[in-house]
């Protein structure tokens, strides 16, 4: 392990350890004084961060921009605080942080006993989302988590994450998709990240104007399930409680390819996410190069080995 990565991961066991201990008024103030001061440093995630927001509100002045830029740090730091706070949070606080609309849709394919697969995008938090889930409506659920660097770090998210209610995944490795689809054949529920394609095999979509790949997880297991797929969007206002929206869900089409309806199903999630971010772009916590013109070519899109 190089010694950056041994800070990393300190830093993030230092959050856990001792931000969770911190009265709840203390550590939303720390958390907006470091976003604040982050936001001033303007590193490459606040810039980036700002560049994707320019695709989102792409008439905003540079001084807006700022604004947003600003805000946006503000709410990934509030989302830091509250995850590292999560665990020593008590079910009544949990099941009382997050009112979500559109419920019926999910509590409906719940019922169902179909399956049923949530696709959020990075947006506020998620994995209060999670928790909220697994502690008001009593439904475990299946994951998937990036492997990060170092491991003991990607050990720390995935026992946070399992304290959470949760079962998480490994993203490499190949098996997640096949025990995705039995959990979803045995009426169980799954809940995706999926508005950042890690694999570099996604489905190209239309987003904001510009092309961009999604992972085909969420259509694809929908497809060979009969799992009911349901968009969520998050988002902060100014109170303590996350707001969200669970969407009508995605029909898979009656005709087409296994790979045109997968392309029909994805581009319907992008648009639903699309919907989401355009009304809170400041909780769309993308400090990534997400779009096709921004990432570097790759030998597959015609770049040189």
């Amino acid at each position: 392990m190089s010694a950056q990565e041994r800070l990393t991961d300190a830093l993030y066991g230092l959050g856990w350890s001792t931000v969770k201990k911190l009265p709840e008024p203390v550590a939303v103030r720390l958390g907006r004084t470091v976003a604040d001061l982050a936001w001033e440093r303007r590193g490459k995630g606040v810039r980036r961060l700002e560049s994707n927001y320019a695709r989102v509100v792409p008439d905003a002045s540079p001084e807006r921009l700022a604004e947003l830029s600003r805000a946006g740090m503000r709410s990934y730091l509030r989302y830091w605080m509250e995850s590292f706070r999560l665990p020593a949070w008590s079910a009544r606080r949990v099941r009382s942080g997050f009112a979500p609309k559109g419920l019926h849709h999910l509590t409906d394919g719940i019922a169902s006993g179909r399956g049923v697969v949530l696709a959020l995008p990075h947006m506020a938090n998620w994995d209060l989302a999670g928790a909220w889930v697994t502690t008001e409506l009593k439904t475990p659920f299946t994951t998937v988590a990036e492997r990060l660097k170092p491991e003991t770090l990607y050990d720390r998210f995935v026992a946070y994450r399992e304290g959470l209610g949760m079962e998480v995944l490994p993203h490499t490795g190949g098996a997640a998709f096949g025990t995705l689809a039995r959990r979803l054949r045995e009426g169980g529920l799954v809940c995706l990240v999926a508005e950042r394609d890690l694999s570099a095999s996604g489905v190209e979509v239309d987003f904001f104007g510009d092309r961009t790949r999604m992972p085909a997880g969420p259509s694809l297991l929908a497809q060979q399930t009969g799992a009911l797929l349901l968009p969520v969007t998050l988002w902060y206002d100014d109170s303590p409680v996350m707001q969200g929206r669970v969407h009508p869900p995605i029909e898979v089409p009656e005709s087409g390819t296994r790979a045109e309806k997968t392309s029909v199903m994805t581009q319907a999630l992008a648009d639903a996410f699309a919907t989401g971010i355009a009304d809170h772009p400041e909780d769309w916590h993308m400090l990534q190069r997400l779009w096709l013109a921004d990432l570097e070519p790759r030998p597959s899109d015609g770049d040189p080995a």
